[in-house]
């Protein structure tokens, strides 16, 4: 998840996710899904700004690519705050599941009766 600074320029915000995008599959990862959120109002104030660009994108990649992204997103000073999470296998299930529109069944818990 990516929040870039809410003054960039929408060509702007598109050439900074074609960067990363980059980033990652010039180290050896691929983008599994991109989602450019857009606008968004942000929980507390950064830097006097209330809102934010938000981008977030799934990827896999060598855990050695994670440290180098990082150094790249402290380095850019359109980037407001990023936070890299590590999906396990549940997750990565549930986000195809879900971007596919295939609904998940819950069966419900068996009813005890009491005697």
């Amino acid at each position: 998840m990516l929040i870039f600074t809410p003054v960039l320029a929408e060509e702007d915000y598109k050439a900074a996710q074609q960067k990363y995008s980059d980033f990652i599959t010039n180290a050896g990862g691929n983008i599994v899904h991109s989602d450019p959120q857009g606008m968004r109002s942000l929980a507390y104030p950064i830097a006097k700004k209330t809102t934010g660009l938000y981008w977030l994108m799934e990827y896999q990649a060598p855990t050695e690519v994670n440290q180098k992204l990082e150094i790249q997103m402290n380095r850019d000073e359109h980037i407001m705050r990023h936070m890299i999470t590590r999906l396990d296998k549940y997750a990565v299930d549930y986000n195809a599941r879900r971007r596919s529109g295939i609904k998940i069944e819950r069966k419900p818990k068996a009813e005890t009766e009491e005697a």
